[in-house]
């Protein structure tokens, strides 16, 4: 999946990676300001707790200092989600609100019964989510499936070894500057916009790598 990627790692430091659209391409659904907020604030903000964690990191193991591991690990799981997840997250929508490739169909109908269960139970499960969090569409290579996950926080509740294939943010500061508290309608209008393609090349990928 990182060949799916541009700009997101460089020069020993993750770096904030750019919109694979302009910022106003989603608008309606998405508008330009929330938009830019959400990318140029709160993701950056992720990739500086990331890397400011990694030089902790670092100055540890050259003290040998591991005091403050147990708050460090959690910091890099947190910050290193965030990012991972966001740059997932601007992938997984589209301009063009694309249909869903049959390569994709066939797996989800496979996994879930249908293409249509599969989008309804995505949807269902991102407005389910307790709290902060995302849902998450995956690839599974022990069986060779595809699972929905709710994630809270952006580390918890998932499942090792998966690939995430499309996910939505369901933090508040994804969506509350347009959608307000009004969560269904926020990821009614992401499925409107999902990047089904995308989520066909990745799974493309992942399978290719499959142990």
């Amino acid at each position: 999946m990182s060949g799916l990627f541009k700009g997101a790692y460089g020069d020993g430091a993750y770096t904030l990676p750019p919109l694979p659209y302009g910022y106003d391409a989603l608008a309606p659904l998405y508008e330009e300001k929330t938009l830019r907020i959400h990318h140029d604030r709160h993701h950056a903000g992720y990739v500086r707790g990331l890397n400011s964690t990694l030089d902790k990191l670092e100055a540890a193991r050259k003290s040998n200092d591991f005091g403050s591991i147990k708050a460090l690990s959690r910091d890099l799981a947190f910050h290193g989600s965030g990012h991972v997840l966001h740059t997932l997250f601007w992938n997984s929508m589209s301009p063009d609100k694309p249909d869903v490739p049959d390569s994709l169909g066939e797996h989800l109908s496979k996994s879930f019964g249908s293409v249509d269960a599969a989008r309804s139970q995505f949807a269902a499960a991102t407005k389910a989510v307790e709290a902060s969090g995302w849902g998450i569409l995956a690839y599974e290579p022990i069986a060779d499936r595809l699972l929905i996950f709710q994630a809270e926080k952006h580390q918890n509740l998932t499942m090792w070894g998966v690939v995430p294939l499309l996910v939505c943010d369901v933090w508040e500061h994804a969506y509350y500057l347009q959608y307000a508290n009004n969560r269904g309608e926020w990821v009614d209008s992401f499925m409107k916009m999902a990047n089904w393609p995308f989520a066909a090349a990745c799974l493309e990928q992942a399978r290719m790598h499959r142990a």
